[in-house]
């Protein structure tokens, strides 16, 4: 087979308890717009402004986070901490900013507490 096996991230799939509190969510408190939505399936697919979604999937099972285990997105940003201050004056629970010679980022909570991240790469 000539052809590559994977080719890339197609979405990220994050579990719910509601979809319609999350939905509203992401698109309101971090601007995310929806590209699919199943009703049925419950779950929506959100465009990040990049090749890789992020689809949003209730499940009927207690969602249970752990930062240290979980898997997570982390999304780019070119102020992390400009956008940390928008998503607290929005409402978003967002941990301390943290920075080394590379990177400055912090972590946030959905509704559903999963862990997200925003990371600012420095140039």
């Amino acid at each position: 087979m000539d052809l590559p096996l994977l080719q890339g991230i197609d979405t990220v799939i994050v579990r719910v308890s509601n979809i319609e509190v999350s939905k509203d969510w992401y698109i309101n408190k971090l601007g995310l717009s929806s590209i699919w939505d199943d009703p049925k399936m419950k779950l929506v697919v959100l465009d990040t402004k990049s090749p890789t979604s992020l689809t949003l999937w209730q499940t009927d099972q207690s969602v249970m986070v752990n930062r240290e285990t979980a898997s997570y997105p982390i999304f780019r940003t070119p102020d992390a901490e400009a956008l940390r201050q928008e998503l607290l004056s929005r409402g978003v629970e967002a941990g301390a900013p943290i920075q080394d010679d590379h990177v400055k980022y912090f972590f946030f909570y959905d509704p559903d507490g999963n862990v997200l991240e925003a990371c600012q790469v420095h140039e």
